[in-house]
């Protein structure tokens, strides 16, 4: 697992990716306790970091609506339950 780059100058969709290959690297279990103690670690702030820029993103996101008299306008963006 190539962990060269410092996190915050890593796109959210390699984070993402490195992520995945670290979970699925600690998941077959066959590294050694200290590599898999600093993949978790690696693993632990690239889950933060993703969920950071995720946070970000639905901070810019907004749901266009149209007012009553049919003009668009934009609405801060809501998760509906």
């Amino acid at each position: 697992m190539a962990q060269t780059q410092p996190i915050e100058n890593i796109s959210f969709e390699k984070a993402l990716s490195e992520l995945e290959e670290i979970v699925r690297a600690l998941e077959s279990g066959k590294a050694p306790l200290e590599e898999s103690i600093s993949a978790y670690e690696r693993g632990t702030a690239l889950k933060i970091y993703c969920e950071k820029k995720l946070a970000e993103a639905r901070l810019k996101i907004e749901k266009i609506t149209l007012s009553p008299d049919g003009a668009p306008k934009a609405q801060p963006f809501t998760i509906e339950e």
